[in-house]
């Protein structure tokens, strides 16, 4: 599944702290940054909603099973920028 189709509602696993934790998709947008409430205190951390990378997702719940998610062209060279960075 792309990024672009994860809807509004919908779970997520995502790596954006580091390690996996899970969130809830909080819109329907479509590109590189998606607003997600993520669920930190899975990891020791706190549960916030924010921004998150699109190539941060990596997997979303689908009828009570976890897909894989494919990313753009665009996502992955941003990824690839983001990397650079820092």
């Amino acid at each position: 599944m792309l990024t672009n189709e994860i809807k509004k509602g919908m779970k997520i696993l995502s790596v954006q702290l580091g390690v996996p934790v899970s969130g809830v998709m909080m819109d329907n947008k479509k590109g590189n940054t998606r607003l997600v409430n993520v669920k930190g205190s899975e990891v020791g951390m706190f549960d916030e909603m924010g921004s998150v990378y699109s190539h941060d997702i990596v997997e979303v719940k689908v009828d009570d099973a976890w897909i894989p998610v494919t990313h753009t062209e665009a996502q992955l060279k941003l990824k690839q920028r983001v990397k650079e960075l820092f």
